[in-house]
């Protein structure tokens, strides 16, 4: 189990300048902001982010204990104050904009794994703003609000779960019988399987965040927890018990167990699903995932656009013209009346 690796503040240090570095998508190293330099990033061998912890709900299950307080480091660049609110684990320093990484083990869970970012910062915005252009019926000046806003880096915490399910099911169906509609029933029974099941481990993981990241996942991607690729980025800790994570899937969970018995059941127009499983082989990882959230505001609501850090899919908040869909709203009833007036003038009865 890899745990939150110490590193210094001057081990962000460029070699060759002195200056600050940050971890940098497009090259996967650490680049000096002042010389350019880049410096390779040195993973540990014997890390294996491929690695699943078993879980057993019957059996006691140790874990590091949370802890919810603040933590205050002195910048070893400019000698300022730096406050680590609630769980973060990565934060700039205000006054030089030095990358700072916690050197602490013990408030939190260990990281078992993470996929660094591959989308920049100027990727991301881009796509952000593509995203805003595409809006149907927007307000006029959305881009353009949106192209003054900037997105921030995040690393935000996920779990992989895997587990066999053993399906006793009860699915209910209608089927015509000469004129009339009637319900039928079938029981069946089935061994399904969930490998590397995505769950946010965070309340801070909000569905447009989570959405951004899901579809673009692969856990072949996997690389060690190494604090370095932190550079530059904001990080949540992990904070859940494994029993939290596992209750916090049941409902994706029941989402795809109740689709997968659908199709096991080979029935059309089914309307009730009731089932009950056996659950084992329960494995999961914690690991940390990258996405760029953008925040803006516009008629006095605060929005964000969310850009998956692996390959740039974008979700967003969006506003909405009042007087274009009323325009729209118009065009409608204007075509539905011509319509109307056509159809009647036709004769056609």
């Amino acid at each position: 189990m890899t745990d939150l690796a110490p590193i210094a503040q001057t081990d962000l240090l460029c070699s060759n300048c002195a200056g600050q570095c940050f971890f940098d998508p497009a090259t996967g190293a650490l680049t000096c902001a002042s010389c350019a330099t880049e410096h390779e990033i040195v993973i540990d061998p014997n890390a294996d982010p491929s690695i699943e912890h078993h879980y057993h709900p019957d059996l006691p299950h140790t874990e590091q204990p949370k802890v919810e307080t603040d933590r205050q480091f002195q910048c070893e660049t400019c000698g300022g104050g730096v406050v680590f609110h609630g769980h973060s684990i990565s934060e700039h320093c205000p006054y030089c904009d030095g990358a700072l990484v916690a050197q602490t083990h013990d408030e939190s869970y260990a990281i078992l794994g993470m996929i660094p970012f591959s989308l920049g910062a100027s990727e991301a915005q881009e796509n952000a703003l593509s995203w805003a252009k595409r809006r149907w019926a927007a307000p006029d000046d959305l881009s353009s609000v949106v192209e003054q806003s900037r997105v921030a880096g995040l690393y935000v915490p996920f779990w992989t779960f895997d587990s066999h399910e053993a399906v006793a099911y009860t699915v209910r169906y209608r089927v015509k019988s000469g004129k009339r509609t009637v319900a039928r029933i079938k029981r069946g029974s089935m061994n399904t399987t969930f490998d590397d099941l995505l769950v946010p481990a965070s309340p801070h993981v909000t569905p447009l965040i989570r959405d951004g990241i899901l579809h673009d996942f692969d856990p072949q991607k996997l690389r060690p927890f190494t604090a370095q690729y932190l550079a530059g980025f904001a990080a949540e800790r992990h904070h859940q018990t494994v029993s939290t994570g596992l209750t916090l899937k049941a409902s994706d969970k029941a989402l795809l167990l109740r689709n997968r018995i659908k199709i096991h059941s080979g029935k059309k127009r089914i309307f009730d699903v009731s089932y009950k499983t056996d659950t084992t082989g329960i494995k999961y990882r914690r690991i940390l995932l990258p996405v760029w959230i953008l925040h803006y505001e516009h008629g006095g609501a605060k929005l964000k656009i969310a850009t998956c850090g692996l390959h740039g899919r974008t979700f967003g908040e969006r506003p909405f013209s009042t007087s274009k869909l009323r325009g729209f709203a118009a065009i409608v009833a204007s075509a539905a009346a011509a319509f109307g007036f056509a159809w009647g003038a036709s004769g056609i009865y």
